[in-house]
């Protein structure tokens, strides 16, 4: 009797123990989430047709406004808004793309007088070695939408499963990032997910959030994370190989300057006769500078200022993405272009011609 006595006591003790140690981890993974919400935004821009979500997840990395995120259609808006976690909203500029890397910097535009934001110092993580799998970890991101203003972030908690080469897709189009990333075990990658923070169970930085994207080999979706310290290797290569701060890149960077009207063709194949905006930084979003008169474009009735959206239900990205899908496509077939023109998409329909023989 005083045996089973005994037995049940120390399993009391042990279910007590078990809960305390419970209680104590849940009350520091909350003050961990406190601790990094204030670094976090909710990016709002373009979007909400073709189940293009109009928002995102973004980074601080400097006390006076700049921000990393994830390059997506939302930023292709005059309109870039941002919300910090005390819910003040802030419209925001464009600084540049890391076409390498998939990720975009912004940064607050105001007259305000911003030098004590809370953020993370990612060019301190430059050197960082990757944690290993298994590693507990937590991310951070407006997924769903379902933060605005002052709402704090939706926090999933999960490990590391692998630390490897990043091989995915989206739609018929490769994935921009080719290195390595961490790859969870939580469902972290949904809509608005994209730029927001994986740390560890202690809030440390260690990676960005990436799109929504899938596996090559499986044709699953694949939940994942690009490591922070690529971020800063990338930008290092952008500044000469000097490793600088996010800020530092930015006052620095040489501005890209058009130094012709690039005629797209692919291999000659065939012709469209649309002329796009100089590709300076191989991420360059497809908008039509130029019709060629009395070509398809212009019977297909696109205009200058056009921003190409899709072809044939593809998204299409950039420049890179629109040679690609292009040089697929053999003269005679008709293609159905979704383009904004304004505040509207529209659908176009143009048919490839032959190519142009060259004046002899």
């Amino acid at each position: 009797m005083i045996r089973q006595r005994w037995m049940v006591c120390s399993a009391v003790m042990l279910l007590a123990c078990i809960t305390a140690s419970s209680a104590r981890a849940d009350g520091s993974l909350a003050q961990v989430a406190q601790q990094v919400n204030p670094k976090l935004v909710k990016v709002f821009g373009s979007g909400g047709f073709r189940g293009l979500a109009s928002y995102g997840t973004g980074l601080i990395v400097s006390p006076d406004g700049y921000i990393l995120t994830v390059v997506s259609p939302l930023l292709d808006t005059r309109d870039l808004r941002v919300h910090l976690s005390d819910g003040r909203r802030y419209h925001c500029k464009m600084i540049c793309m890391e076409p390498e890397l998939d990720i975009a910097l912004v940064k607050i535009d105001t007259k305000e007088k911003l030098d004590d934001l809370p953020y993370f110092d990612i060019s301190a993580l430059a050197k960082k070695q990757p944690v290993d799998a298994g590693t507990g970890v937590l991310a951070f991101s407006n997924q769903f939408q379902i933060a605005t203003r002052d709402e704090p972030m939706s926090v999933q908690r999960g490990r590391v499963a692998a630390y490897a080469k990043l091989q995915a897709r989206r739609g018929i189009f490769a994935a921009a990032y080719k290195g390595n990333v961490y790859v969870v075990d939580a469902i972290t990658n949904n809509p608005g997910a994209g730029g927001g923070a994986l740390t560890t169970r202690s809030g440390e930085l260690i990676g960005i959030i990436g799109k929504e994207l899938q596996n090559e080999a499986t044709n699953t979706w694949i939940n994942y994370a690009i490591p922070i310290s690529a971020a800063v290797e990338v930008i290092e290569a952008e500044n000469k190989k000097r490793m600088v701060s996010i800020a530092e890149v930015v006052e620095k960077k040489e501005k890209y300057a058009p130094s012709r009207k690039d005629e797209l063709k692919t291999k000659e194949e065939n012709y469209h006769g649309i002329v796009l905006v100089p590709d300076v930084v191989e991420f360059t979003p497809p908008y039509v500078e130029e019709v060629r008169p009395g070509s398809p474009a212009e019977k297909a009735g696109l205009l200058p200022d056009d921003l190409i959206v899709y072809i044939d239900g593809e998204q299409i990205p950039n420049i890179k993405a629109f040679k690609e899908i292009m040089g697929t496509i053999r003269p005679g077939t008709k293609i159905a272009l979704e383009v904004r023109r304004g505040d509207k998409l529209q659908t176009l329909s143009l048919t490839v011609a032959e190519p142009r023989k060259k004046p002899r």
